[in-house]
C-alpha cells in the first residue's frame, strides 16, 4: 500500500507518499488553492489512487477546503492529532528537529505503522455535516453572548446598580430587547432617575413589548428613583459610554444567536434522524441539532455504546497502576457533546418520570448533583446509539423499567 502524508499551512502543504517498507517515493510543495489542490490529486492518481482502491491520507485537521477535496469519493482521511504527531516525531528523531516535509512524513508513516489504532473522518451526508455547521455556530454564538452578557452585568455593579434590580424580574434581563432601549435611552443612573413614564413606555414599545406597558413603566421608575450610591459624574459618564459600546457587542451577539436559531430549526427536522433525537426526553430542536452535530449520521463512526459514551466524555476512567487505582471522570472527551449531555440531563428530570427516578436513586447513592447528572446523561447516550441503529423511537417504558421488586409484587 502507499500512504500519504500532509502537513498543512494556510498558504501551502507539504505532502510525502511512503510504501509498505516506509521508503519515501515522492514529496511535493503545493499552495492552497485549486492548482495546488490538482498537483496533489495528480501526484496520488500516478502513484496508483483510484476509486476502487483510494490511497489512505493523514493530516493534522478535519476541517478546511483541502479536506474538503481528499473526502470526494471512497478516500479515507485521517485527522491526526497534532500533539499525538509530536510524539511520532520523538520516536524517528532525538534532536528535536522540525521541518513541514519532515512532519509530512511522520504522518504517512503513522497510517504505514498505526493506522488500525486511528480513527477515519465519519462518512456523514452533506444534510448532517451542514446541521453540524449551524448547530456549532448556534452553540458559539449562545457561548459568546452569555460571555458579552456577564460582562455587562459585571460593569454596571460597578456603576449601575439599579439597572441590575430594574431587570432582574425578566428571564434573560440584559439579553432583553427593553433592556437595551432602557439602557440606550439611560446610559447613567442620574439619567435613568428623570426618565419619565412616557420616555419608558416609549422604550418598551420600541423593544416590542405589546402588553402591559403602563404598570411596567411604573415599576422601572420607582427602582430608578430609588436611593442609590453613585460614582463621580465624570467617571459615571465614562462608564456609560464604556457600557454603551458593550451593548452594541451584546445586541449583535443576541442577534447571531437567534438567526442561526431559526437557520438550526430549519435545516434539523429535514434530517431523517431527527424525528428519533426528538423522541427522547429533554431534547428539543437546538439540543437535538447539536447531539446529531456531533455523533453524525455514520452508523459505522461507533463500534458499539461504549466508544460513543467514551467520545461524549459521560463514562468515568479507570487509572489503575500497581497498588494504586481511581475512578475519575474524562478529561479527554468532545467538549460540545459533553455540555449538551447536562442540558439534556437536566430537562429529562422533568420531562420523563424514569429519568427522575433514576436521578434520585443516584442522589440517594451518594453522587453529587453534576455526577448524577453525568450517570443520566451516560444511561441515554447508550440508548440514543441503540434506538439510532435499531430505527426505533424512545420507549419510556423499556428505558426506564421498573424495579423487581414493584413487578414481583405487581
Amino acid at each position: 500500500m502507499i500512504y500519504c502524508g500532509i502537513d498543512w499551512a494556510e498558504k501551502t502543504h507539504d505532502v510525502a507518499l511512503v510504501d509498505d517498507t516506509g521508503q519515501l517515493l515522492a514529496k511535493r510543495h503545493i499552495t492552497d488553492d485549486a492548482t495546488g489542490y490538482k498537483i496533489l490529486l495528480d501526484l496520488l492518481a500516478e502513484y496508483g489512487d483510484t476509486a476502487e482502491n483510494p490511497i489512505p491520507v493523514a493530516i493534522e485537521t478535519s476541517r478546511g477546503l483541502l479536506v474538503a477535496v481528499l473526502r470526494t469519493g471512497s478516500r479515507q482521511v485521517f485527522a491526526i492529532n497534532p500533539m499525538a504527531a509530536a510524539r511520532y516525531r520523538d520516536r524517528h528523531s532525538v534532536s528535536r528537529k522540525k521541518s513541514d516535509p519532515g512532519d509530512a512524513l511522520v504522518l504517512a508513516n503513522i497510517l504505514r505503522t498505526d493506522m488500525h489504532a486511528h480513527r477515519p473522518l465519519p462518512d456523514d451526508s452533506d444534510l448532517a455535516r451542514a446541521v453540524a455547521v449551524l448547530a456549532r455556530a448556534q452553540q458559539d454564538a449562545t457561548w459568546n453572548r452569555q460571555q458579552i452578557s456577564n460582562q455587562l452585568r459585571s460593569l454596571l455593579r460597578e456603576y449601575y446598580p439599579s439597572a441590575l434590580a430594574a431587570f432582574e424580574p425578566w428571564r434573560n434581563g440584559l439579553c432583553r430587547r427593553e433592556a437595551h432601549e432602557i439602557l440606550k435611552a439611560a446610559p447613567t443612573p442620574t439619567r435613568a432617575a428623570r426618565l419619565t413614564r412616557a420616555q419608558l413606555q416609549a422604550a418598551l414599545k420600541r423593544a416590542g413589548r405589546q402588553r402591559g406597558i403602563e404598570a411596567e413603566a411604573e415599576r422601572l421608575r420607582e427602582v430608578f428613583r430609588a436611593d442609590w450610591a453613585h460614582q463621580a459624574a465624570l467617571v459615571e459618564d465614562a462608564l456609560g459610554n464604556q457600557m454603551l459600546a458593550l451593548l452594541i457587542q451584546l445586541e449583535a451577539a443576541c442577534t447571531a444567536a437567534d438567526q442561526l436559531a431559526e437557520a438550526v430549526e430549519e435545516a434539523f427536522p429535514q434530517h431523517p434522524d431527527a424525528e428519533i433525537i426528538l423522541s427522547f426526553p429533554g431534547l428539543g430542536t437546538q439540543l437535538g441539532a447539536r447531539v446529531l452535530a456531533e455523533i453524525g449520521d455514520d452508523r459505522t463512526r461507533f463500534a458499539d455504546a461504549r466508544g460513543l459514551k467514551a467520545y461524549a466524555g459521560s463514562s468515568p476512567i479507570t487509572r489503575a497502576s500497581g497498588k494504586k487505582s481511581s475512578i475519575t471522570r474524562r478529561w479527554v472527551k468532545n467538549d460540545r457533546l459533553n455540555a449538551v449531555g447536562y442540558l439534556w440531563a437536566f430537562s429529562s428530570i422533568t420531562a420523563s418520570p424514569g429519568a427522575k427516578i433514576h436521578y434520585r436513586r443516584r442522589r440517594d447513592h451518594g453522587d453529587w448533583h453534576a455526577s448524577a447528572q453525568r450517570n443520566l446523561f451516560n444511561r441515554m447516550i447508550g440508548q440514543l446509539y441503540h434506538c439510532l441503529q435499531h430505527d426505533r423511537h424512545f420507549d419510556e417504558a423499556v428505558a426506564f423499567p421498573p424495579p423487581p421488586a414493584l413487578v414481583a409484587a405487581a
